[in-house]
């Protein structure tokens, strides 16, 4: 079965049969024209959306229904994450077409609602609509924060380090590879490191409890996911609080399977990029080791000068650029 073969309301009837019993600060959910929450108490609302659009940051013949609706969380997810927030609710629009199997319907929408869950941000509602050729997946995640706690990317300054969480380049290796023709369905053709950066490309992993700890220990200055990659993060942190940065090449934690440019400019990677004072070192790796999910490596430090530069030895060049989406 298609998804032309059933309504939009019996689509939306699907999905909401599938979506747990919301808790009880959801005063309206799925089911009205817009969903009602009780704010959070002492709290202050953290918002954010990203869409993920076929043959742009997808392909179906790539990535399974599944995949697809676990990344478009991740991507948001990681936002809240990288803010300091609590995710607290999930909005989805789907863009679907006409020609979209009813099964995979269900697998993208049972991801969503499932890598929702685990974050414990239920989902109230959302949109779905006929799309003319690509499907588009539009997630928006509401998040909560106490207002002292938020992490902005403007509270870097001159002497702070800079520290980033787990392995960089998998995901853009996992898209090399992918490219090139390996990775199908089998995986036969590939090392387990290569299968590693494929997986990843697939279905990232948001640093949720990471980000939440470090921002409740006020233990960094400013912090900014890796969705577009190492170095868009460190030049938007450095241009938004008026500093540069010197990153040095050899300290960057490439993932095996990863090039280092892979590790420098890859996008979809998800970790976090942190600014830490000095005076604030051990408090931050005390919260990454109670986070518990994955390490942080010093990778350089905030410069008074505005220039971000990559430092290899005795060579100093400008830092590449992350993925450009124009």
């Amino acid at each position: 079965m298609k998804t032309s073969d059933l309504s939009e309301r019996a689509l939306i009837a699907r999905l909401r049969a599938r979506v747990p019993t919301p808790p009880e600060w959801v005063l309206t959910g799925i089911g009205d024209d817009a969903a009602v929450l009780k704010p959070a108490r002492g709290m202050v609302d953290v918002v954010t959306t990203d869409a993920l659009v076929e043959t742009v940051h997808f392909r179906r013949d790539w990535s399974t229904a599944a995949d697809i609706g676990h990344k478009a969380m991740a991507a948001n997810i990681s936002d809240l994450a990288s803010m300091g927030a609590t995710p607290r609710a999930v909005l989805l629009s789907l863009a679907v077409p006409a020609d979209y199997p009813l099964a995979d319907f269900d697998a993208l929408v049972g991801a969503v609602i499932d890598t929702a869950a685990a974050a414990r941000a239920p989902l109230v509602g959302g949109n779905l609509t006929r799309a003319a050729g690509a499907l588009m997946v539009d997630i928006t995640a509401i998040g909560a924060v106490r207002p002292r706690r938020v992490m902005r990317r403007a509270g870097a300054r001159p002497g702070d380090r800079l520290f980033v969480t787990g392995r960089l380049g998998a995901a853009a290796a996992g898209l090399r590879l992918l490219t090139a023709g390996a990775g199908g369905d089998t995986g036969e053709n590939l090392t387990d490191e290569m299968a590693e950066c494929v997986a990843t490309h697939r279905r990232p992993t948001a640093r949720l409890r990471t980000g939440t700890i470090v921002a409740n220990n006020r233990a960094a200055s400013a912090c900014m996911d890796l969705s577009d990659g190492l170095a868009d993060a460190v030049s938007q942190i450095c241009e938004a609080s008026g500093c540069g940065a010197e990153i040095t090449r050899g300290a960057v934690p490439a993932h095996p399977g990863a090039t280092p440019d892979e590790a420098l400019a890859g996008g979809d990677d998800y970790e976090l990029l942190f600014a830490v004072p000095k005076r604030r070192v051990r408090k931050f790796l005390a919260a990454i080791g109670q986070a518990g999910e994955t390490g942080a490596t010093d990778i350089g430090v905030c410069t008074k000068a505005t220039e971000v530069v990559l430092v290899d030895g005795e060579i100093r060049s400008p830092l590449p650029d992350g993925f450009r989406h124009f």
